[in-house]
């Protein structure tokens, strides 16, 4: 079955050229132009990624993104004109999985829907990727963060920086590495994204356990510290 593409945005003519591209590589495409029609086709249809756009109608990017947030998991990518900081950073804050920047290469957007698909895939899933702590199981198979017993919800890219942060227990990583090791070579960013990330994954760990800790190496970057 084909995957599932919703592509929001006000321009007709950025939707009509990016439905070209995607369903010539087999997805199946829905468009909304605004925000309103974004949440209720979403639910609708229920998508396997959102391509969205921030300034939109009846609701914006940010108040799409927020409410998909409320009941979804899968994938978002933002797509704007705007490319300062504080934008990237607050789609993030909100739950995004990837940023581009108009204008964009249409052969770029193909590119990162299906980096960011394949990993919050998965892959193929032949043997089980898990690691486990006090209170605290990653597992990467199925995607699945469980804290104190409860699964948390997620995004993929979240738990993908836990899972390689866990698996490399005390070893402290660069921002720079993370940003190759975890995002990979198609992501274009800067690594501000990596502090956004961690503080997200730490409104859902702190506390949980003395036994280890996602801390901060000043100046260098960020470890998955244990002490068992």
């Amino acid at each position: 079955m084909a995957e599932k593409i919703l592509i929001v945005d006000d321009d007709t003519n950025i939707c009509e050229l990016l439905r070209l591209y995607l369903e010539k590589e087999g997805y199946e495409i829905s468009i909304a132009n605004n925000g309103g029609d974004a949440v209720r086709m979403y639910k609708e249809i229920e998508p396997d990624l959102m391509l969205l756009d921030i300034m939109l109608p009846v609701l914006d990017g940010w108040q799409v993104c927020r409410e998909i947030r409320k009941f979804s998991e899968k994938p978002i990518i933002m797509l704007t004109a705007k490319g300062e900081t504080f934008d990237k950073v607050l789609g993030f804050e909100l739950g995004a999985d990837d940023y581009v920047t108009k204008p964009f290469d249409t052969k770029e957007i193909v590119a990162r829907v299906k980096a960011v698909l394949r990993r919050s895939s998965g892959g193929a899933k032949q043997e089980m990727k898990e690691v486990s702590f006090d209170k605290l199981v990653i597992n990467l198979t199925n995607y699945e963060l469980i804290v104190d017993g409860n699964k948390v919800d997620t995004p993929p890219k979240e738990l993908e920086l836990i899972y390689h942060l866990a698996s490399n227990p005390n070893r402290v990583y660069t921002r720079d590495q993370l940003l190759d090791e975890v995002w990979g070579f198609d992501y274009y960013g800067d690594s501000r994204t990596v502090d956004v990330h961690v503080k997200r994954l730490r409104a859902k760990l702190e506390g949980v356990s003395d036994k280890w800790e996602l801390k901060t190496v000043w100046s260098v970057g960020y470890k998955f510290a244990t002490n068992e």
